[in-house]
């Protein structure tokens, strides 16, 4: 795909009159049209329009949704004048029952066929990540597909969309490489542009995501990374194809993936400006396997706030020495992440003495436990065996009082030989299947 400069100059009324004259030189509309809104495009029959349209309202990422048409009607003045749906996109995916049977440059022979009903179809416009493209390149992020004249590269993953009706798929997100200096930046500002899909959803690993071959796309071409690039990935609108193959409609249509409706509205930017405080930055989380994750700046300040806090040292026991900066926000950025927690408990030395000599262990473990239930993790409590009658009579209490809605496992760790560990912490011994993704150590002297 080559744009010659013309092209990059022109608006998007003059790119949708080459598009209809079918300009063979439009192929992907990504780089085009900088500064403007770019769309997909879903039509399906009217019965489904109001189940499509809950899908959109539950997954605003994915599918934040610019317009909805009413049925039968071709032009969408709310984004465009002097358009013609059927005719102003450079390819049409055409699906049949779930199947995608073909891709063509006009839908105008479908409305004039009488099977067809036309007027009973209904379109939808989604805001496409193309829409900051432009920004990106004006905060000084290269855009990786646009310099290597390249469909940006798009991803089924294995998180799950919110249902709503008969629509039920995975996400799909495209991934666009991004210099490891520049992430802050990219961050800033595709949060501003939330029509076009906002902030990143994942940053780092690909098999997170369950993509297990960056150079296997889904849709879109593969972009080549370079070095010091970090695998960055956005929503992407091409879920609403994933939709449509799940859902089967006898009859849809969209726009090709990376071949978008061109609109004449500027790309997503605040009404108001923005609060500085809410603006997200980027931390790098852990090494292997590659992640980051993101948090505001009101966030990071209360949480280093609390950093300074616990490193107070009254009794002058030199712990100040043990304290490692943003250690504290990386944990709780990493625990925001995890959907199963084992906690290890304080381990007391008298465990028949009443109290034990050591007592603010674990009601310490219940009160992380507490609060990460109250996120909707799994949490198992882990402790050595000579402590559990009363590790187990403190989760009675704290269920007794309300201060755990629920009862957590209680388990200890036997060791039985070299393979313990590894039985312990996966199913079956096998890496593959970990029984949790993180571990926190509670009054430890070692590092979980």
């Amino acid at each position: 795909m080559e744009h010659s400069g013309n092209l990059n100059d022109l608006s998007p009324a003059e790119l949708r009159l080459l598009i209809r004259q079918n300009d063979s030189r439009i192929i992907t509309t990504t780089g085009l049209a900088e500064g403007y809104q770019q769309a997909n495009v879903i039509i399906l029959p009217s019965h489904l329009a109001n189940d499509f349209e809950a899908f959109c309202r539950c997954n605003p990422a994915p599918l934040p949704l610019l317009h909805r048409s009413q049925s039968g009607e071709t032009s969408c003045l709310p984004l465009a004048k002097h358009t013609d749906i059927r005719t102003d996109i450079s390819q049409y995916c055409v699906y049949e029952e779930g199947q995608l049977v073909k891709t063509v440059s006009s839908l105008q022979s479908y409305t004039s066929q009488g099977r067809i009903a036309w007027p009973d179809m209904v379109c939808f416009y989604l805001g496409c990540s193309f829409g900051f493209e432009g920004r990106l390149k004006t905060a000084g992020v290269p855009v990786r597909n646009v310099e290597q004249g390249r469909n940006v590269s798009m991803y089924r993953t294995a998180v799950p969309c919110i249902p709503a009706g008969v629509f039920s798929c995975p996400l799909v997100a495209t991934m666009r490489p991004v210099p490891a200096a520049m992430l802050d930046a990219a961050v800033k500002v595709t949060n501003l542009n939330p029509l076009a899909h906002g902030a990143p959803v994942h940053i780092g690993e690909p098999a997170l995501l369950g993509i297990q071959d960056l150079s296997r796309p889904d849709y879109g071409e593969r972009v080549e990374m370079q070095p010091g690039d970090v695998t960055v990935f956005w929503a992407c609108g091409v879920t609403a194809i994933e939709a449509i193959l799940s859902s089967k409609p006898s009859l849809a249509f969209s726009h090709s993936p990376g071949c978008m409706f061109l609109t004449d509205s500027p790309d997503s930017s605040p009404v108001t400006k923005p609060n500085p405080e809410l603006t997200p930055l980027c931390f790098l989380v852990s090494h292997n396997p590659l992640f980051y994750s993101l948090a505001s700046q009101r966030a990071v300040a209360r949480i280093r706030q609390l950093e300074i806090i616990i490193g107070e040292d009254p009794g002058q026991r030199g712990i100040r020495a043990l304290s490692v900066q943003d250690e504290l926000l990386c944990s709780c950025l990493a625990l925001s992440h995890s959907s199963s927690v084992a906690i290890t408990t304080g381990f007391p030395t008298h465990y028949m003495h009443s109290p034990p000599d050591e007592t603010d262990g674990p009601p310490g473990a219940i009160a992380m436990a507490t609060m990460l239930l109250a996120l909707g993790k799994q949490v198992t409590m882990v402790t050595d065996r000579r402590a559990v009658e009363m590790n187990q009579a403190i989760i009675d209490e704290a269920v007794k009082t309300g201060v755990l809605k629920t009862a957590i496992p209680l388990v200890t760790f036997e060791d039985h030989g070299p393979d313990s560990a590894l039985h312990f912490l996966c199913h079956h011994g096998d890496p593959n299947r970990p029984r949790y993704d993180h571990l926190v150590g509670n009054r430890a002297q070692w590092k979980s």
